[in-house]
């Protein structure tokens, strides 16, 4: 879990750490007493590191340190509840996997567990030391008693102490030794010789694994039914040791057992086809595992089951998991995160449609579906006023899910609504709610009545808050790039008027990196008797750029229209950028238009040169005179150039973006620019411009905006 670059802030953290030792366990001892106290059955303690804001674990008690490996190095920011208990100095209680689920997905969504959790500070008036968490079984009560608050609060606050004791003696607390009840014993240890006798004749098979699912004991009715030898099992972990248990889902049913303390069971199929059932035991010392042959599941099955049936597989793995989180990140918008969710979740959970739903002035809308075959169907969700009953405004207005086992099911609690006449036969509705706010509901679909058991229930809904933290990023970029889109359209003209005499034709496109707005731009000002034309580059793709830009663009409307000549233009343009105080410059080549001559009156500010194609194909580059960049030096001047128009002749005006890219030569990009202009020329001017956007050395990889303005002289010229 990545931590901030930063330092840590003022008051927090624990000083530099010397050689001196504090001689006792001082975390591990304040654990289990703290866990002893309100009958816990893990936790953990960190320390806030010394050089950046970072929590660290020190030592852990009760489960494997395995357990928590996502969250042994926690950032202060990261959304965790140790994290959130030292950064706001107060303690955090999650009641549950529910709970869990819709504050704390990325958790949720790897221990789908049902348990409790409560993490506090280690803190002094002046200064955080760190966190602890501690956690009890599923059975534990959804609030934090009186008692257990104020017996969890004094302990952490009798650490600090001790904590800042040590820090004044300059022993600085280090990492301990992680505190697990010792491992189950052998056969010799589970009491009298005839004790180990009687488990030897038992018809079942028994084996007992420690905390790290290491096997310490089995019967021979185990080993025989694992198709194993004793000797094999022993000190090591079944899905390890025994081929067919090769999968993720095994070693989840011991997590599951460990941390909720629940007995948990599964049924697994040893090849060709006998299905075994195991039912897990456990206690705060490790489990105890009973193994027999699960008939039910035969019959179930027929008499000879394949031998390439599949086992049961949950429902999702850690690796899904990961490969999920690491897809949501890429998606950019809206419709991304839809085909995201489709193509990656949906699957993965056995759904065959969904729908995503977000708000917009007290009415749902739909953002996306996929898998009706009739998009009818979902539109019936599109602007539902939210106080409308239905599932999908209930998920969204309380941010509870709500999960339909069958049709019966749905029209039981909403009978006066259709819902359930979209073809499917189950629904799971997600909430999605993002920085404590809901942004919309997930509608997920199936083909088949469907049992959502507790566990199913706690991944979906955790899955649902990694969704909504995708939809809030998307929503966001896709309004920015609407924002940004008005924007350029507002800045760029609408439309070209040319004088008579002459076509013209534009392109812009923006940077493939950015918000799809820049600083290029262009114009064509149809002033009498001679018109103008205009194109040029503000540095950056940005909104400070595109704001500059679109004052340049009306300095030279205005310029021009009082009838200033080219030279000053340019010079009067220059001195605005100056007076403006802008930190960013400008390259500019302007240009007055004379058709019925046959001519243009060019001046150039550091832009790159035009091109000019004449009627019988031939295309040179316009070596123009010039000065410097717009907004440099306020003295600058402007000399022009003419330049004859014959009938049919092309100009072409572009900014850099056109011609340069990344390992490109400029001298090559232009050749290859006029190369492709002489063979295009005689196009249309709208498909020629197509054509050279399309065509040019940087249209696969834009690094920066692309504005092109061409130019054709008439034949009646």
């Amino acid at each position: 879990m990545g931590a901030p670059s930063a330092g840590p802030e003022p008051g927090i953290g624990v000083p530099a750490a010397d050689d001196t030792r504090s001689g006792r366990p001082l975390l591990a001892l304040a654990l289990a007493s703290m866990m002893e106290e309100v009958h816990a059955h893990s936790g953990a303690v960190y320390l806030l590191a010394a050089d950046e804001p970072v929590l660290e674990m020190a030592v852990t008690a009760g489960l494997p340190r395995a357990f928590a490996a996502p969250w042994e190095r926690v950032g202060l920011s990261a959304p965790v509840p140790v994290a959130e208990a030292a950064r706001d100095r107060r303690l955090v209680w999650v009641g549950g996997e529910e709970d869990m689920a819709r504050r704390y997905p990325r958790i949720a969504v790897v221990l789908p567990y049902p348990f409790a959790l409560a993490a506090l500070p280690v803190a002094t008036a002046d200064t955080v030391y760190g966190a602890v968490y501690v956690t009890w079984p599923g059975a534990h009560p959804s609030v934090l008693s009186d008692r257990e608050r104020a017996s969890l609060t004094a302990a952490c606050d009798r650490l600090a102490v001790r904590l800042e004791r040590a820090a004044r003696h300059h022993r600085a607390p280090r990492a301990e030794p992680d505190l697990l009840a010792a491992p189950a014993g052998t056969a010799g240890s589970l009491g009298t010789v005839e004790a180990a006798r009687m488990v030897g004749r038992l018809p079942y098979g028994l084996a007992s694994l420690d905390l790290h699912g290491r096997v310490a004991f089995a019967n021979a009715a185990a080993a025989e039914l694992l198709g194993v030898h004793v000797g094999d099992l022993l000190g090591t972990q079944p899905w390890v040791s025994v081929p067919w248990l090769h999968d993720p889902m095994y070693e989840d049913r011991y997590r599951a057992a460990l941390i909720s303390q629940h007995v948990t069971s599964f049924v697994a199929l040893r090849p060709p086809g006998d299905w075994l059932s195991f039912r897990m035991y456990p206690s705060t010392t490790g489990l105890t595992i009973r193994i027999s042959r699960a008939r039910a599941v035969a019959e179930m099955v027929g008499a000879a089951p394949r031998a390439d049936a599949a086992p049961p597989h949950r429902l999702v793995t850690i690796s899904q998991v990961l490969s999920l989180t690491g897809a949501l990140t890429e998606a950019v918008g809206v419709q991304d995160v839809v085909q995201l969710v489709a193509d990656e979740v949906a699957p993965s959970v056995g759904s065959q449609a969904l729908v995503i739903l977000g708000s917009c002035g007290g009415r749902l809308h739909v953002l996306g579906q996929h898998g009706y075959e009739d998009p009818r169907t979902v539109e019936r969700f599109d602007g539902l006023p939210l106080a409308e009953r239905t599932p999908g405004t209930h998920v969204l207005n309380t941010g509870v899910p709500s999960f339909f086992e069958s049709e019966e099911q749905l029209k039981r609690l909403y009978p006066h609504r259709d819902e359930a006449m979209d073809g499917f036969a189950a629904w799971a509705y997600l909430p999605l709610i993002a920085s404590g706010r809901p942004v919309g509901t997930c509608v997920l679909a199936y083909a088949e009545p469907h049992v959502f058991p507790t566990d199913e229930r706690a991944v979906l809904t955790s899955l649902g808050g990694l969704i909504a933290q995708a939809l809030e990023r998307a929503m966001l970029y896709d309004a920015k790039n609407q924002l940004a889109h008005g924007l350029q359209a507002a800045l760029l003209p609408h439309s070209l008027a040319p004088p008579s005499g002459i076509e013209a034709a534009a392109r812009y496109l923006p940077a493939m990196h950015g918000m799809d707005i820049g600083g290029d731009f262009y114009d064509l000002v149809p002033t009498r008797p001679l018109a103008a034309a205009v194109i040029g580059d503000v540095q950056g793709h940005n909104v400070t750029a595109a704001g500059l830009m679109g004052q340049i663009r009306t300095g030279v409307r205005a310029f021009t229209t009082v009838g200033q000549a080219p030279e000053e233009v340019m010079r009067s343009t220059n001195r605005l950028l100056v007076d403006l105080g802008a930190e960013l410059f400008a390259s500019c080549l302007y240009l007055r238009l004379d058709p019925e001559h046959g001519r243009a009156v060019m001046s150039r500010a550091g832009h790159p040169p035009p091109l000019l194609r004449r009627p019988d194909g031939r295309v040179r580059v316009l070596d123009l005179a010039g000065g410097p960049l717009l907004g440099i030096d306020s003295e600058a001047t402007y000399p022009t150039t003419e330049v004859a128009l014959a009938p049919g002749s092309v100009l072409v005006l572009y900014t850099d973006g056109l011609v340069e890219s990344p390992g490109v030569d400029i001298e090559d990009a232009l050749v290859g620019l006029g190369e492709l202009l002489s063979e295009n020329g005689d196009q249309p001017l709208d498909k020629l411009a197509d054509t050279l956007v399309r065509h040019s050395a940087a249209a696969q990889e834009r690094v920066d905006d692309v504005a092109v303005l061409l130019l054709r002289a008439g034949d009646d010229g």
